[in-house]
């Protein structure tokens, strides 16, 4: 270790960083081998790895830069990820958000209202998630749940979606006048795609608590959620909030163009940084380290 020079050592980080990578690949790969060929069959065009995580590490150094920017102009941002399920939306948003500062990027994912939640105003359960000045909110899934899987699966009525289409507008122009920047994703899969993506998470034990009995009927549902997504992009699509289609068939691809755009979407620039110092130790020659007892510790088992 004495020998070890700063390249050595940074050389050594880099790696802890692609291990990392490839543990979060590792985790989108199929265990049934077959389905996997087949998969492999149906995307003759991947990305070649090497270029995609070079490709992504770029893009979240990005991120980063952004993100500074963000807090340091106090600026308040909102993203949205929507789409049919296992359409890519939260690998998306694990790369975005992978390195980030966790005080300035949080991700929304919000469960089933309650009942009280039920009694509110629709809006109001996401509005106490919306950020703050110097913050990042990625919502992982939003408001629109009204206009795809309430409508669809018959727990909102057709008056209150129509009520919803007559709201969101202007609630999300309330939203850009107050200073939040918004911005609004759908991920776009074919039907084959998604049929695809579900038998591995059947098949793939990691993966299989991704399937509720709401994504099973959304299969059977598909042609209902195509109308509903058809008429929520044309009633919701408005000039201070736009939607922006993510061609996700391409998991890699997907991720990487959306970083991409959404990096786009903002002014961002180098702001100032203090310069950081490593401040020296203090050192008492007379303090003595206690040796704690052993059933403290975690067993080295590896």
């Amino acid at each position: 270790m004495q020998d070890e020079t700063p390249t050595d050592w940074l050389r050594a980080e880099l790696q802890d960083t692609l291990d990392e990578d490839y543990e979060i690949e590792l985790e989108d790969a199929a265990l049934s081998l077959e389905i996997s060929r087949i998969y492999r069959e149906k995307h003759p065009n991947q990305m070649i790895r090497a270029d995609y995580f070079r490709e992504l590490l770029r893009l979240q150094s990005e991120l980063i830069r952004l993100q500074d920017w963000v807090s340091y102009h106090k600026e308040k941002v909102v993203v949205i990820f929507e789409g049919r399920d296992s359409a890519g939306k939260g690998g998306a948003i694990k790369r975005i958000s992978q390195r980030l500062n966790p005080r300035v990027c949080r991700v929304v994912a919000l469960p089933a209202p309650s009942d009280r939640e039920k009694s509110q105003w629709y809006f109001q359960r996401y509005v106490s998630h919306l950020p703050a000045g110097g913050e990042i909110v990625l919502f992982d899934r939003s408001w629109y749940n009204r206009a795809g899987v309430e409508r669809v699966m018959g727990f909102a009525s057709e008056t209150q979606v129509d009520q919803f289409f007559d709201d969101v507008p202007e609630f999300e122009r309330m939203l850009v006048r107050s200073g939040i920047r918004l911005v609004k994703y759908w991920f776009s899969i074919t039907d084959e795609e998604q049929q695809m993506r579900f038998l591995m998470r059947i098949h793939d034990p990691l993966k299989q608590w991704k399937l509720s009995p709401m994504d099973l009927q959304s299969r059977v549902r598909w042609e209902d959620y195509t109308k509903a997504k058809e008429e929520m992009l044309m009633q919701t699509n408005i000039p201070e909030a736009p939607w922006y289609i993510v061609p996700g068939n391409d998991k890699k691809r997907a991720r990487l163009n959306c970083i991409s755009h959404l990096l786009d979407q903002f002014p961002y620039e180098d702001v100032p940084h203090e310069e950081v110092a490593l401040p020296n130790r203090v050192f008492n020659p007379d303090y003595e380290r206690d040796v704690l007892p052993p059933e403290l510790f975690v067993p080295q088992r590896y």
